[in-house]
């Protein structure tokens, strides 16, 4: 740390975890001088409270004559490092946050938490004399379960007391009288807790690479060795062996005593890239994501902190992990609107890993087989450098990919089916043949809505503007925006029916399972979705039956459309390949184009080649028959022209406002008035909507309205809305948002 004199460390500046965005400060008392630094976690006086707050700045003097010292200093050393406090600093300013919300995002609430800490526990190491046979045989004929415990510990290796004790059979007096005896140690230590310890490790080596790889290795090699270093957008078909890349670019970022963070958008992505990221780096690998418990995050991060680990990997939060001498940061399937924050701040872990490598001289890789406009056009300006890899490993086949007209399908059975003719032969074939297949429908629960067919009625979420989605196994309705559920009820709601006929309309993943075990009651079938992987556990065991050939067909949402590596996957169909694509959003098609491929990379990644079924009843969007051709460039090209035109990103960057409440007036004058606040300082080059209702027009009981504002910078929207907003009073049960970068208007 840097050495600073007494006098520059007098007065520190704290922020308190209140959301009030403004530094307070305090006087450092004597004997914490030299102690506090930026980023420490400190107590403070805060009115009549007592409260817990961020060091983030040291300074000589203080405008303020009378100041209160800080109370206690948490910790010897600084959680929050000077370059990320410095960032989360940066992110509050761009994404118009209160600092303190940044603060919370870089620093998960298990190290956070007052209550976090490390778990100690008893631990004993026989001495020298307590080795010795002689002595464990004299203690044997006396006391039996004294001389088990020495056998236990007789390699002279420390073992935890409960865990010697339950081998032995012994107890804990018995290890009291061999202290007494001067045959053992009882010493209290930390016991760590570790995800991965019932892990099976196995160690490999570096592949040799094909030459796409090996170039566009040597690529982010040496952007890793420039000064400063680039960001380099890797752009590889499915199965082109990005991964290895990844391993052997990392392997020289370690060997120059850097160390790495890898970012995957999905959870259950986590074990099987952790798995390949082990087997090669062993335990200097450490994991960060939502599902472990705050225990095992809490170690986890501290094994970062303390320089033990220099591998994170984990989703978007990851991206903030401590690394000492961070020299690589992979962001895998980087066009995932999953890198998004949804809540303040809404941050894009993408962009933000961009920045902070910009800001720590590290190289940032991209990777996709499908990148985000944004990310291809900083490519084409030069921005970043682009590395290809136009084929599959091995030049193993892409799969062949059919799209099948829904329209005709249901013209010729007379009946509208979930499973075409053809995808139901097409897993027929592979359940004959011992081969794997993959369903996707980005859309939980068994049916969409519940519905009369005698008089229209919808069963719709009271609080939201949105029809209840039916789950059949336990009989709920529930509404997928704000949680709520209720019974199914046994007749039309409606008081002027009454019809006992009412029915579930659409489907849902759940139907699908229960499809399949009506037409192929042989298969072995499981469903990936957030209703099925509510365990801890869940994603490790189903992906892990999957991989080594106990399930025949696996049936998801889009947590299984992406970045899974299963060999003897030889078909995927697609249900409902439209859902995506008529969403009032300017992004659908790009979104659709995106799922599609990432789905269609599943099949065919072994020695057998894959075929890919698409069902639609919009065959001809373009957005689908490029998908069908695999035309990336093609698909670029065109939605490129149409974003210019219209003016959207990645040619602007788009701002959204959202302010919501429980009347609609209110909602809508609040919005007119902070309009008339923010449009008067706006140049020119700024395009800003009226108020208008938001797609989802009412979410948990709140009326919702937006603006929206496009320009060429982010600073000629966010610099006078930030000033708007200093002036504008919101009318009391008014909560606004605001959305730097949007990714989506829903």
């Amino acid at each position: 740390m840097p050495d600073r004199t007494e006098e520059e460390c007098r007065i520190a500046s704290v922020m308190v975890q209140l959301s009030l965005n403004r530094e307070f400060d305090y006087r450092i008392p004597d004997a914490l001088l030299g102690k506090v630094f930026s980023g420490s976690l400190v107590v403070v006086p805060f009115g009549r409270k007592q409260m817990r707050g961020f060091v983030v700045g040291l300074k000589a003097r203080s405008e303020h004559k009378e100041l209160k010292e800080i109370l206690t200093l948490e910790g010897s050393k600084p959680l929050i490092e000077d370059r990320i406090l410095k960032l989360a600093q940066w992110m509050g300013g761009y994404y118009l946050a209160p600092t303190e919300t940044a603060l919370r995002a870089v620093l998960p609430g298990a190290v956070r938490r007052k209550s976090a800490g490390f778990v100690e526990r008893l631990r004993l190491t026989t001495t020298e004399p307590g080795r010795d046979p002689a002595a464990i045989e004299t203690v044997r004929k006396r006391a039996p379960k004294q001389a088990a415990l020495l056998d236990i510990l007789a390699s002279g290796d420390t073992v935890f007391a409960a865990v010697a004790i339950r081998r032995s059979g012994s107890d804990m007096a018995a290890a009291r009288a061999l202290e007494k005896k001067g045959l053992l140690r009882i010493e209290s230590a930390i016991s760590e807790r570790d995800p991965m310890a019932d892990d099976i490790l196995l160690p490999t080596t570096p592949h040799e690479l094909m030459p796409q790889q090996a170039e566009a290795l040597d690529r982010i090699r040496k952007a890793s060795d420039a000064r400063p270093p680039q960001v380099v957008l890797l752009h590889g078909v499915t199965g082109s062996g990005k991964t290895e890349v990844y391993l052997q670019a990392l392997q020289h970022v370690l060997n120059s005593g850097g160390g790495g963070i890898v970012l995957v958008p999905e959870i259950a992505l986590t074990p099987q890239t952790v798995e390949r990221f082990r087997g090669r780096f062993g335990d200097c690998v450490a994991v960060l994501h939502s599902h472990l418990s705050d225990g095992e995050r809490h170690d986890e991060w501290h094994r970062i902190h303390e320089g033990r680990a220099r591998i994170a990997i984990g989703a978007r939060s990851a991206l903030f992990a401590p690394v000492h001498r961070l020299g690589l940061i992979v962001v895998d399937e980087e066009h995932e609107h999953t890198y998004k924050q949804e809540e303040t701040p809404r941050y894009n872990a993408r962009d933000v890993a961009v920045m902070r490598g910009l800001r720590e001289a590290c190289t940032v890789v991209l990777g996709s087989a499908t990148p985000s406009l944004e990310s291809w056009r900083n490519a084409q300006l030069g921005k970043y450098l682009l590395a290809s890899m136009p084929h599959r490993v091995d030049h193993r086949q892409m799969p062949i990919i059919r799209v099948v007209d829904m329209r005709v399908e249901t013209e010729r059975e007379g009946v509208v089916h979930v499973f075409s003719r053809g995808l139901v032969e097409a897993i027929q074939d592979r359940l004959a043949r011992a081969e794997q297949t993959i369903l996707f429908l980005n859309r939980r629960g068994f049916a969409s809505s519940m519905i009369c067919p005698k008089c229209g009625y919808v069963a719709r979420c009271e609080a939201c503007s949105l029809s209840m989605t039916f789950h059949k196994r336990d009989q709920r309705l529930r509404c997928h925006l704000c949680g709520a559920e209720r019974n199914v009820p046994n007749l039309c709601p409606n008081p002027d029916c009454r019809d006992p006929a009412f029915r579930y309309s659409g489907v849902g993943t759940e139907r699908i399972e229960e499809l399949l075990a009506k037409f192929f009651p042989r298969a072995r079938i499981a469903r990936m979705d957030s209703d099925t992987m509510t365990r801890k556990e869940s994603y490790r065991e189903v992906l892990g039956a999957f991989r080594t050939g106990h399930l025949d067909i696996l049936v998801g949402t889009q947590m299984i459309a992406k970045g899974l590596d299963f060999p003897n996957v030889t078909l995927v169909g697609v249900i409902h390949a439209d859902l995506s694509l008529h969403q009032p959003d300017f992004r659908a098609g790009e979104r659709t184009f995106q799922m599609l491929t990432q789905v269609a990379g599943r099949a065919g990644r072994g020695e057998i080649a894959g075929e890919v079924l698409v069902q639609t009843y919009t065959p001809f969007h373009p957005a689908i028959q490029a998908a069908r051709r695999m035309d990336w460039n093609g698909f670029c090209d065109e939605e490129l022209a149409f974003r210019k035109e219209l003016g959207y990103p990645p040619f602007t960057h788009l701002v959204c406002v959202t302010l919501k409440g429980e009347r609609e007036e209110t909602v809508r004058d609040a919005a007119g008035e902070l309009e008339a606040h923010w449009r008067p300082r706006l140049d020119a080059h700024v395009i800003l909507s009226p108020p208008l209702p938001s797609p989802i027009a009412r979410i948990k009981g709140l009326f919702r309205y937006q603006l929206t504002a496009r320009a060429p910078r982010t600073r000629q929207i966010t610099d006078p809305l930030r000033v708007a907003l200093g002036t504008w009073k919101p009318p009391v049960g008014i909560q606004w948002s605001v959305d730097v970068d949007a990714l989506s208007l829903l």
